[in-house]
């Protein structure tokens, strides 16, 4: 994987995405509508990154360091002037440097991080796996497939992303390198507030 820094453009949300994670977004910004139509012109993507000060329309919002690439599966325009994107997290990246062009667009320099490899979950962790199958299952279509319950990482992403927990708490899991250790908080988590049985 190269180490060379690449240029991406921005999109700060009030949200984190994870790899393998599935977000809608509704685009009606006219520096995002340009973004989203040269993505899709070039088939390219943008970063997703949890607003760190600001919002999410208007001036240009400062992001946290750390993303997710986001690349564009589905898309419709039921409404002139708003486009609905079906989109789905790839690559995590690291913020270098940003500036914001013109039009209000933020576009960074990153450096993409490596993941680590594939990993079952532990048998210590299997207890999580039951409950995430019957969240999966009464989703439906709004968590579409790939579904990959025998990779530690797919499976601690789905539970971050769903469960009710602070964003900065979400950006932190995000930011973990070890995928075991990411389980290794939500099952505690999910321990404390009673959605698994009591240890011992």
């Amino acid at each position: 994987m190269t180490t060379l820094p690449e240029r991406l453009p921005l999109f700060p949300l009030k949200t984190v995405l994870f790899p393998g994670g599935v977000l809608p977004l509704r685009v009606f910004e006219a520096r995002y509508m340009d973004m989203i139509t040269r993505c899709m012109r070039e088939d390219g993507s943008f970063g997703v990154c949890l607003i760190a000060a600001g919002e999410e329309v208007g001036e240009t919002a400062v992001p946290h360091p750390v993303g997710t690439e986001a690349r564009i599966e589905q898309w419709d325009m039921a409404q002139a002037g708003v486009l609905n994107l079906l989109t789905r997290g790839g690559r995590r990246f690291h913020i270098l440097d940003h500036e914001v062009e013109r039009d209000g667009l933020l576009v960074a320099s990153v450096r993409w991080l490596d993941e680590p490899a594939a990993a079952a979950v532990p048998a210590a962790q299997g207890e999580l796996l039951p409950l995430l199958r019957s969240i999966v299952e009464e989703l439906g279509e709004r968590l579409p497939p790939p579904h990959d319950f025998d990779d530690a990482a797919w499976v601690g992403a789905r539970y971050t992303e769903l469960l009710p927990i602070p964003l900065l708490a979400k950006q932190k899991l995000l930011e973990l390198d070890d995928p075991i250790g990411r389980l290794e908080i939500l099952q505690k988590y999910l321990r404390e507030h009673g959605l698994l049985p009591k240890a011992g």
